[in-house]
């Protein structure tokens, strides 16, 4: 395709090779008429109005591909044309990958970098391990020039496909949990248990089904002996509640250890959550949560556990990169996870 320029005020008739924008700040920023639109004599006073002097139409040309079906393209290469993923119809050029599932959202950030290197392609993601659900833009391409070398695209889908999609998501699986609520001012009735309802609430979030719930008091042989009894159970994943301090009265950490599981880190350079434990028992993951969960928004909690439920066994260097983007701000509104918490992992 190549293009052919023609005065607006000879236009009448012919077909647009592109979708015209219009601008008004403040009010409006959107097409003014889409590709494919038959110029009529009443568009020419708008077209002028807008500084189109002159329009362009497109001419058949091997070797050419025009901006929409170029992004279509990129678009589809990202994905891995996987069923997870809707791509919507160009505008203005741009077409938008929406999330088909709840899941967490995977890029290949390496990949997405070296695509974006390549030169008049555009491919903009949101970060790496969020949770998102069916709906939600996730991506969005587009090329810079009306047409380009379909050659270029070529290779830019070859980018995308290396090893694994530079998109995916991976879907959240049906998961039960056991809590344990420790402490022995809750298991004596002397303060109502605040902590247990908070988790509730973030595992129902995911459809988390609870099988098991109790409540013991601060004593690392029965709280050790607990957790050992719910991993043997229909449960993939226990959650211990409080005690993960440094005071001697606090005994989690001690009790998760002595089941004989294997730690991954008691300690989490993520703030609120720096005291988090996780490790994995019979392969099944133990979270020892430490009270900021419990009245702080957003922690270290919610940025584990839809990796978790997602599948992801997580390492020793996953921890460590939480530090790049742990700090949360506490924002007196919090728009989490629209915000900077979580982007470095």
């Amino acid at each position: 395709m190549v293009l052919k320029k023609v005065r607006v005020e000879n236009s009448i008739g012919m077909v647009l090779a592109h979708d015209i924008t219009q601008i008004v700040p403040g009010i409006k920023k959107g097409p003014l008429f889409r590709k494919g639109h038959v110029v009529e004599e009443k568009d020419i006073p708008q077209l002028l109005n807008i500084g189109k002097e002159h329009l362009y139409l497109l001419e058949q040309s091997e070797g050419l591909l025009h901006e929409d079906d170029a992004a279509i393209r990129l678009a589809n290469a990202a994905t891995g044309k996987s069923p997870d993923f809707e791509i919507t119809s160009p505008k203005e050029g741009r077409v938008n990958i929406k999330a088909a599932v709840d899941g967490l959202l995977k890029i290949n950030v390496e990949q997405l970098v070296k695509l974006n290197s390549l030169g008049e392609i555009v491919m903009a993601t949101l970060h790496s391990n969020r949770s998102v659900r069916k709906g939600d833009i996730v991506g969005g391409t587009r090329i810079i020039p009306l047409l380009i070398k379909e050659e270029n695209i070529t290779v830019a889908e070859k980018t995308c496909a290396v090893n694994v999609p530079l998109i995916k998501i991976l879907p959240y699986m049906p998961k039960h949990a056991g809590i344990i609520i420790t402490g022995s001012e809750i298991k004596k009735g002397r303060i109502t248990d605040k902590f247990g309802p908070v988790v509730k609430e973030k595992l129902a979030a995911f459809d988390v089904d609870i099988l098991i719930s109790t409540c013991i008091e601060d004593n690392s042989e029965r709280i050790s002996a607990a957790i050992k009894t719910f991993a043997a159970q229909d449960v993939d994943m226990v959650i211990v509640t409080g005690g993960m301090s440094v005071d001697p009265d606090d005994v989690t950490p001690r009790a998760i250890k002595a089941t004989g599981a294997r730690i991954v880190s008691y300690g989490v350079p993520v703030l609120p959550g720096a005291m988090f434990m996780l490790a994995y028992l019979n392969d099944k993951p133990v979270m020892g949560l430490p009270g900021c969960v419990m009245y702080s928004g957003v922690t270290v909690f919610d940025l584990i556990l839809p990796r978790i439920l997602a599948g992801e066994i997580i390492d020793v260097s996953d921890v460590a990169v939480m530090g790049h983007g742990g700090l949360c701000l506490s924002c007196v509104t919090c728009s989490y996870p629209n915000c900077a918490l979580g982007k470095g992992v």
